[in-house]
């Protein structure tokens, strides 16, 4: 949902010239004198109009800050509160864990919850805690649960599978245990963006006839790491979930997991929707370009060059950011042009138009400093 294209609001005018002016006028209107430029009763009088302008000016923060659109921090949480949202908190990254006895027993074998497993390599400092009870029936070797990271945010994600395998807490015949899934979903707490967003849809979260609103709205509740979401029906009676996470990073079983429970809550859920959660499809692309600087700018080459680098990987990053978003060559030239590049030519991407179910996803770039051109 995008903002309307509203004006500027201002509540009260905070003109410092003119504010000074009227002061000045208003003074000499009361006492019936001109206040010459070095008057010690002018400077006076311009001093106290600078407080004047200073709370005119908190003035108008204050009262946009009562609007969702400029309203950020602790006012934003009530704004929130209001609506029934509350921000979302710093999230964990999860992982399925696999436990392995060394001998098959001949009774259940408990994994209590709380059982640490360390990340390799990770010196004890980031683990992953199972987050429920979990047995291993007799006979079996094994059994998997779900574990969370013991450090909230992003530090938790990206662990392959298997670089999860220090048993911290040592139990009885048990020999292993390893991620089976690569960790996903750690995220910082939510910001005043998406926030702002979710709390704009939030209406749509008040009908439980299952409106795309509503699906897209309890599907970001579910983490904070969850950047974008698309509900489509492919058929009568059906619902297809699909989230992106915060980096465009496309979403592990254990998050699609996760959004599928949050939505499977009769009160979200219609009773006859049947509820699918699945992962966008990745849309491939190449960064290939040359990109050439004006001679006139040869002192600042170096600088440029890193500008240039920093571009490119913010356009990436646009990129993928959103479902649906068409891979777009034009917003790459004008990036690393508005770097300090003369003159661009790229090779790849091409446009290529994508659906609410695609993201793009970026391969390695090339990126090629052609040298100074004549301006």
């Amino acid at each position: 949902m995008e903002y309307v294209d509203l004006p500027e609001i201002l509540f009260t005018p905070e003109d410092a010239a003119e504010i000074q002016q009227n002061v000045i006028t208003i003074y000499e209107g009361l006492t019936g004198r001109t206040l010459q430029p070095a008057d010690p009763v002018r400077l006076f009088l311009s001093s106290l109009a600078t407080i004047i302008v200073q709370q005119r000016v908190l003035i108008n923060q204050t009262a946009k800050g009562n609007l969702l659109r400029f309203a950020s921090g602790v006012a934003l949480d009530h704004m929130g509160a209001f609506q029934g949202s509350e921000r979302l908190n710093a999230s964990a990254a999860i992982t399925t864990l696999q436990f392995t006895l060394s001998i098959p027993l001949s009774s259940a074998t408990g994994i209590p919850p709380g059982t640490r497993v360390g990340a390799q390599g990770g010196d004890g400092s980031i683990y992953f805690a199972t987050t429920e009870y979990m047995e291993i029936p007799a006979g079996a070797t094994t059994g998997t649960v779900i574990a969370a990271c013991s450090t909230s945010g992003p530090a938790g994600n990206g662990f392959s599978p298997g670089q999860i395998n220090v048993l911290m807490d040592q139990l009885p015949f048990v020999q292993t245990a390893t991620n089976l899934t690569a960790s996903s979903g750690g995220a910082a707490a939510e910001m005043d963006a998406s926030f702002k967003d979710r709390i704009r849809t939030a209406p749509e979260s008040y009908s439980t006839a299952g409106p795309r609103g509503a699906y897209e709205f309890w599907a970001k509740s579910t983490s904070a790491a969850i950047l974008d979401v698309h509900a489509y029906s492919p058929d009568e009676g059906k619902v297809t979930i699909v989230p992106l996470m915060v980096g465009g990073q496309i979403p592990g079983q254990d998050v699609l997991a996760a959004v599928a429970e949050k939505l499977e809550d009769r009160g979200i859920r219609p009773l006859t929707d049947k509820v699918t959660v699945t992962a966008p499809t990745p849309a491939s692309y190449d960064t290939t370009l040359t990109y050439y600087i004006g001679r006139s700018r040869a002192a600042e080459v170096p600088a440029i060059q890193s500008a240039v680098t920093t571009a490119v990987a913010g356009y990436q990053l646009w990129q993928r950011s959103k479902l649906g978003r068409d891979i777009n060559p034009s917003e790459l030239i004008s990036r690393v042009m508005a770097a300090g590049a003369l003159r661009v030519v790229p090779i790849a991407p091409v446009y290529t138009a994508l659906d609410a179910t695609q993201v793009a996803q970026d391969k390695p770039s090339t990126i090629t400093y052609g040298g100074l051109v004549d301006d």
